[in-house]
């Protein structure tokens, strides 16, 4: 531990960032997404398993629990300087269960639920009782109190839902991850503890910026492997499946262009400048990011089942993973730039409904025209975003329409 104040003698076991570190994203903390490359991937490998409304719904579940795991560790490490040995020891045992969480994944519902319950309990729990103490005689120290004892019903929940069997399971599942989500957005609101406002949680925008890009870009590249393993296990490649290949790869590369081109950086200092960039912060990156996420998820399914079939008809799962993971990705960067800047984001509007437009022509289409209008579709939008008429509406990086 370090020494308290110049000359004394008192050690002190507060472990925030100090100041002038406060935005810095630590080796330590790009350590830790490694293990979400893995799990991003077990997510769209239990999508493509069953590629059903049931499935669906399933995989659904399963990322909302993976993200808040990641996100509220997002959240400790934005106060907490991960260069401290306790911080980092703290990131190396919360890696070690998210890895069981994600090996637990594909059979989550089968019999390893108490792998992602017990994983899932465990890191809440443990994470905000480490960090109660790790900010002792801090005024975030009974915030994370009231985030303790919310984590504690939810854990609770999260492994009766690994203990259960049948519907039991998935219901007590999404009571967990409703607590954890409705904590956040009544102020973790505890009896004898109070309620933590916005105000309370001065946070490090461009560092809680830069980790939800960390995560998006986690995704696509675990599109891009998926992409890439897929073409490389077909034992004869055919021109057409050399189309596909190619229509996924730009697909993938315009959902990048779409987020990273402009909005991704200059969110950030819209909400570092805004009255209450707790509040902002919380809506922006907590509760949008993960539906992008879930978007770039879906259009990896899609992506390798175009790819390992390129001629089979765009009917049934294809279609829906097609169509749907793209316009979930591009409803979720439209909410984005809503949440942030206060207007109707018309470019994304309209690429979401032609892409529901497509879908009349599912049952007369190959998986590979089908692939490929989608991919169109989102590089039109990169396009359009980079036309003078548009250009002309942003005088500065902080306001892009």
């Amino acid at each position: 531990m370090d020494t308290g104040r110049p000359g004394g003698h008192r050690l002190t076991t507060n472990l925030r960032r100090g100041e002038g570190r406060t935005d810095a994203v630590t080796n330590v903390e790009l350590f830790f997404d490694l293990v979400y490359v893995f799990a991003v991937t077990q997510l769209s490998h239990h999508l493509l398993s069953r590629p059903d409304v049931s499935g669906a719904l399933q995989t659904l579940l399963l990322l909302i629990m993976v993200w808040l795991v990641w996100v509220y560790t997002t959240w400790v490490t934005n106060w907490l300087d991960p260069d401290r040995i306790p911080v980092r020891l703290m990131l190396v045992v919360l890696m070690l269960g998210s890895l069981v969480l994600s090996a637990g994944l594909p059979r989550a519902f089968g019999d390893r639920g108490l792998w992602i319950g017990g994983a899932y309990a465990f890191m809440q729990i443990g994470r905000s009782a480490f960090a109660v103490a790790a900010l002792r005689d801090d005024p975030l120290q009974r915030n994370f109190e009231r985030i303790l004892a919310w984590c504690v019903i939810s854990g609770a929940l999260a492994v009766a839902g690994g203990l259960a069997h049948g519907a039991g399971r998935p219901i007590l599942w999404a009571c967990a991850v409703a607590v954890d989500l409705l904590g956040g957005l009544v102020g973790f609101y505890t009896p004898g503890l109070g309620r933590s406002t916005t105000a309370d949680w001065k946070i490090s925008v461009h560092h809680m910026s830069e980790r939800c890009e960390a995560f998006v870009l986690i995704a696509l590249g675990e599109s891009i492997v998926l992409i890439g393993s897929t073409l490389g296990g077909l034992h004869h490649v055919p021109g057409v499946a050399v189309a596909a290949f190619a229509a996924a790869f730009a697909g993938v590369t315009g959902l990048w262009w779409v987020y990273f081109d402009r909005s991704a950086d200059a969110a950030a200092e819209v909400v570092a400048r805004s009255p209450d960039p707790g509040r902002l912060g919380r809506s922006a990156y907590h509760f949008v990011h993960p539906i992008m996420v879930a978007g770039i998820i879906v259009t990896a399914a899609a992506d390798e089942r175009v790819v390992a079939d390129p001629s089979a008809p765009a009917g049934g799962a294809t279609a829906w993973l097609v169509l749907g993971g793209t316009g979930l990705f591009l409803a979720g960067h439209a909410a984005f730039k809503a949440t942030v800047w206060r207007r109707i984001p018309w470019l994304r509007l309209a690429a979401i409904a032609v892409l529901a437009a497509l879908g009349a022509l599912v049952s007369s289409v190959s998986a590979l025209a089908l692939g490929a209008a989608a991919t169109a579709v989102v590089l039109l939008l990169v396009v359009s975003d980079r036309l003078p008429v548009h250009e002309a509406r942003r005088p500065r990086a902080a306001t892009p329409s």
